[in-house]
């Protein structure tokens, strides 16, 4: 006969990452065991006004299956797409949700009479493998995760790097190739030539031509069969083509590293995301060989890049921890 879990008694932390197709909302106690969670489609909220209500009863779903009540929160983090203001608490622009100047942190904060902390979902991410994945220890810690878009965060002696009114690290909109480029939104960047959706289309494309008869066997030319997985499959069954797409990616986001390097001069480079998690040695060695054929002779030696430990949904966890980090100081 299975034994009823005790109830939580002491304090815990909400945890809650906002994403282009899911929320998710995990209770923590102090050594970040997840005691509750609760998962939902983002996809179909009407409007921002609506999906603040949903992540609201998405963290009293939490809280339902944590067995604790909301006066034991200590602090609420929240992780969000795209932009946001976090001296504000609000989220400047997510495009994907179509959300714009939307004030989170006051909403959970009337709604729960809790504090409320928020930070960008990638920031999230690398809070969490700074303290308790890869990047432990680290004084400075920068992570990169290539996918729909790159997305990246750094974390120096131990707080989140923050612009005054908007989060940044955007390094995926870093300008490439300026003398072919449009402007704006147009302009060819680090993310329109590396991300995971380019490379779907480039393989697609292969695909359609006959060079990649392994993939378009398993995904013909559709891009949303085209996935991290499928790519790794079809290098594994001799497709050179799909194998020659990934490494122009990751060599030109080893041009990103070298910036980074350059800039904020890293003793950790975090690397996540399906793209690394299905190709581990193909796509983080040619990162690798490119940023070191780039980087200024005296930097080479001073950082190392590694693979995230983390599993996908540690964000929420990284969201939590950097509550309390901001709460307590």
């Amino acid at each position: 006969m299975n034994k009823k879990k005790a109830p939580h008694s002491g304090r815990v932390w909400v945890g809650f990452d906002l994403g282009g197709t899911k929320m998710l909302a995990k209770i923590f106690n102090d050594d970040y065991e997840t005691l509750g969670r609760a998962k939902q489609k983002t996809l179909g909220a009407k409007g921002a006004k609506t999906g603040l209500s949903r992540m609201a009863s998405l963290i009293g779903k939490a809280l339902d299956a944590a067995g604790v009540s909301p006066d034991q929160i200590a602090g609420i983090g929240v992780g969000c797409p795209g932009p946001i203001d976090a001296e504000k608490g609000e989220i400047v622009e997510a495009p994907n949700l179509g959300w714009s100047d939307v004030p989170v942190r006051a909403h959970l904060q009337e709604t729960f009479e809790r504090p409320t902390v928020m930070c960008n979902d990638v920031d999230a991410g690398v809070f969490a493998e700074y303290t308790a994945g890869a990047a432990r220890g680290a004084r400075c810690a920068v992570g990169i995760f290539p996918g729909t878009g790159i997305g990246a965060g750094a974390v120096i002696h131990g707080r989140l790097l923050q612009g005054a009114h908007l989060s940044c690290m955007e390094i995926g909109h870093i300008p490439l190739f300026p003398e072919t480029s449009g402007k704006g939104e147009d302009s060819t960047s680090l993310e329109t030539e590396c991300s995971r959706l380019k490379i779907a289309a480039e393989a697609a494309r292969a695909a359609y031509r006959g060079q990649a008869p392994h993939l378009l066997k398993t995904c013909g030319t559709d891009i949303s069969r085209i996935t991290s997985g499928a790519l790794a499959k079809a290098i594994a069954a001799g497709d050179t083509a799909i194998e020659d797409i990934v490494r122009r990616a990751a060599t030109l986001l080893g041009c990103g590293v070298t910036t980074v390097v350059h800039l904020l001069a890293p003793d950790v480079i975090v690397l996540g995301g399906g793209l690394v998690e299905a190709m581990p040695g193909l796509y983080l060695e040619t990162v690798k060989q490119s940023a070191m054929e780039r980087i200024l002779g005296p930097y080479k030696k001073s950082f190392q890049i590694v693979t995230a430990e983390l599993e996908e949904d540690a964000g929420v966890m990284g969201a939590a921890a950097w509550a309390r980090k901001t709460i307590e100081g």
